[in-house]
């Protein structure tokens, strides 16, 4: 009870942290507003005032973008982390983002297609293939799927895809400077009508990642381990793998492949929740939100007036992490 008692008490804390990164992401930038700009745009909206204005068409829809792709990759990772029982595991190092990113390059520049709807779904297509081969790759051989192995499918499946990238931009040029900010992983300039296309299928697989969340304790055990306690583990990896191409596709459809969220938060959230995925989940989620909030504000005055693509930030905060993961694993083993 103690212990349920102290991580209710750490989410609830987080949540502040959360909102208050929400309201920064509101108010800080190239141009600043206060409290009361804030206030009235969102409860005493008038349309006259270019302040306002701005707030509510573009800081607001930032800052909700940012939160729900935040999110969406720190759950991903962590399913895809106890999946492969691998630390390093997330949808930027195992291609799932690479193959997400070479259809939607592939559909905006060689076949013209605007359509958010349509990105959409060829950013699952393409994010459902990535984690396929990787899968398939990382399964040959007598020993079959290990976390070694699996790392090194990703990187091969990421090479392959990102080298396929470049081959469409280098072979149309024209197109380049449609997709190439994109590219780096930004939420500037993103519509509210983009992250209403993919939200109510991030919602949905949040909610089915914590219904999951008993049978992915289980399979954390083994999976002949699970299999003796009575679980369908065939179901529940499938579950599981739907839901992170799902967040994966969805964010990369949104903001480009922003990397190493999924591969951070994971960690932090089993550092204070736990290792019961009832608490990483909420915690992977509300984490996640808050540090892609917050690399979005501090890359708005790295190059003022101009700003820094979020994804370039969130790299320069999980590589250092990813190393020393890395090492740590190496050690161990």
């Amino acid at each position: 009870m103690h212990s349920t008692v102290a991580k209710a008490g750490g989410l609830l804390a987080l949540l502040l942290v959360l909102l208050l990164s929400f309201v920064s992401s509101i108010l800080f930038g190239a141009t600043q507003y206060d409290w009361h700009t804030a206030w009235a745009s969102v409860f005493h909206y008038d349309e006259n005032v270019a302040d306002q204005i701005i707030i509510r068409t573009t800081r607001v829809p930032r800052a909700c973008i940012a939160a729900a792709i935040g999110a969406s990759l720190a759950i991903a990772g962590t399913l895809m982390q106890t999946l492969t029982r691998n630390p390093l595991a997330s949808p930027s190092v195992l291609g799932v983002n690479a193959g997400a990113t070479f259809f939607v390059v592939l559909a905006a520049i060689a076949f013209s297609i605007s359509s958010m709807q349509w990105l959409m779904w060829i950013s699952f297509i393409g994010a459902a293939l990535a984690a396929v081969f990787v899968y398939v790759l990382g399964s040959m051989g007598r020993d079959g799927l290990t976390p070694l192995k699996i790392v090194l499918a990703g990187a091969a499946m990421s090479a392959l895809f990102a080298s396929f990238t470049q081959a469409i931009l280098v072979l149309n040029k024209q197109g380049l400077g449609t997709v190439l900010y994109w590219l780096t992983g930004t939420i500037a300039g993103r519509s509210p009508d983009m992250i209403m296309a993919v939200f109510p299928y991030m919602a949905v697989s949040w909610a089915v990642a914590w219904f999951i969340a008993r049978d992915m304790n289980l399979l954390l055990m083994g999976e002949d381990t699970a299999k003796g306690l009575g679980q369908r583990t065939m179901w529940v990896k499938l579950t599981a793998g739907i839901i992170i191409v799902v967040l994966a596709g969805g964010s990369v459809s949104v903001a480009g492949p922003i990397g190493f969220i999924g591969i951070v938060i994971p960690h932090i959230a089993r550092y204070i929740g736990g290792t019961d995925h009832r608490w990483v989940i909420p915690y992977c989620a509300v984490l996640g939100a808050t540090l892609l909030l917050l690399a979005d504000v501090v890359a708005r005055f790295i190059m003022i007036p101009s700003e820094m693509p979020v994804g370039v930030m969130t790299a320069a905060i999980g590589a250092p992490f990813f190393i020393y993961i890395a090492r740590r694993g190496l050690a161990k083993a």
